[in-house]
């Protein structure tokens, strides 16, 4: 690059807009080109549904009340930020948030669960139409998204420890046939290694920091449903 404002691509294929250059002394913005812009949009508001009243937490049979539009799916896939950008990408998923469940501690703390002594796990609540998105479909998504980390104990990539464990929590009977016959394809597949994601109930899930909520769609990743770019990772 020869002059402020120019484009270069990093190691990685990222690319990053030179800001300043100043003799061998150079600084770059490898911010999204759409990271903290601000939008107003004129919005009509033609109705509010209800959310689930059932199933955030595991319960006998399939979780919801009758006549209710939507169910909940929990899962966690090490570091929480990107999964939670590929759920929101799905035609039929309503809503997302990160949170930290499977512990012992009331109310973590993001500094709590990242020193590896609370007991919890990084994870997503997702909040899913299941006449338009099938929870085997989100299931996979997730499975396709951990690759072989699915054979790892407590790893994802280069996150370890506890709270980077993987795995999928039912919220009814339903929930827990299906991803228990994900995960037995999945065990049974030609080298037959041992799969690692761990199969459990829903249990309590705390809400991570507002910080954490959205966050690489907030740095400028797009959420758009069916987005094809690719996740990027950073903190």
């Amino acid at each position: 690059p020869s002059s402020a404002g120019a484009t270069m691509r990093l190691k990685g294929g990222k690319k990053c807009t030179i800001t300043d250059m100043t003799g061998d002394f150079w600084i770059c913005d490898g911010n999204d080109p759409l990271a903290g812009v601000v939008f107003e949009v004129d919005v009509t508001l033609e109705g509010v549904e209800e959310g689930p009243s059932l199933g955030w937490e595991f319960s006998e049979g399939n979780g919801t009340a009758t006549g209710e539009k939507y169910q909940v799916a929990t899962f966690a896939l090490g570091c929480f930020w990107g999964g939670e950008l590929a759920y929101q990408r799905v035609p039929g998923v309503i809503s997302t948030r990160v949170g930290y469940t499977q512990g012992d501690t009331l109310n973590p703390t993001y500094k709590q669960v990242s020193s590896g002594n609370s007991g919890h796990t990084e994870a997503i609540q997702v909040i899913y139409d299941p006449s338009k998105v099938t929870y085997k479909s989100l299931v996979q998504l997730g499975l396709n998204r951990l690759g072989d980390n699915i054979y790892i104990l407590n790893q994802v990539g280069n996150d370890r420890g506890t709270q980077y464990r993987h795995g999928i929590y039912y919220h009814n009977n339903m929930q827990r046939k299906i991803a228990e016959e994900i995960l037995l394809e999945y065990g049974s597949r030609n080298d037959k290694r041992e799969v690692m994601t761990e199969l459990k109930a829903a249990s309590s899930f705390y809400i991570a920091e507002e910080y954490h909520q959205q966050y690489l769609m907030k740095g400028g990743q797009s959420a758009k449903k069916d987005a094809e770019e690719t996740i990027r990772c950073y903190g």
